[in-house]
């Protein structure tokens, strides 16, 4: 199994969540054991030597393969959650999405200055979310962080929106 298998894998859904839009549906890629496989070897592969401490993960689809990132990184997992889900004190943002907008909250006791932070995402479209849990994450002044996503949506430039300080790296792009 290649990249290029998992992103024929890839579900097409016009219209969703609103008319003009096309989703890249990636739960057919999840749902595949050796789709799952190949993606957190090669995702281990990019990070295992730059020191992570904290993977975090935005809802929802971030959790996928955050979590099993944080497994084979032995690294901290950490949620960025849509408002009114996380119980603590939180840092939150609100942002602008292709399709509207939305707030997005971190807790403010999961980092610390001396965290190294992967952050993870499904799909890079407009840049929107990655860019406010970006400046979510810079909030609790950690010492570095990285970006990735499974998918990128290159057409759409979401790229730009993201800090020059930030390295962002993606598997798979339309």
């Amino acid at each position: 199994m290649t990249l290029d298998d998992i992103k024929k894998e890839v579900r097409d859904i016009p219209d969703f969540p609103s008319k003009g839009i096309l989703f890249k549906d990636l739960t057919t890629v999840f749902k595949n054991a050796q789709c799952i496989q190949l993606l957190a070897s090669e995702l281990h592969a990019i990070y295992k030597d730059k020191g992570i401490t904290k993977i975090i993960g935005i809802e929802s689809r971030g959790f996928v393969m955050g979590s099993m990132l944080s497994l084979t990184l032995n690294a901290g997992f950490v949620p960025i959650r849509k408002k009114g889900k996380l119980p603590a004190d939180c840092y939150e943002i609100e942002y602008q999405l292709e399709y509207g907008s939305a707030i997005i909250e971190l807790h403010k006791d999961a980092l610390n200055k001396n965290d190294v932070v992967l952050i993870h995402d499904d799909l890079l479209a407009t840049g929107g979310t990655l860019a406010a849990a970006i400046r979510l994450v810079k909030m609790a002044g950690v010492k570095k962080i990285y970006t990735n996503t499974l998918v990128e949506l290159e057409f759409l430039k979401g790229k730009e929106v993201i800090d020059n300080d930030v390295e962002f790296r993606t598997l798979i792009k339309y």
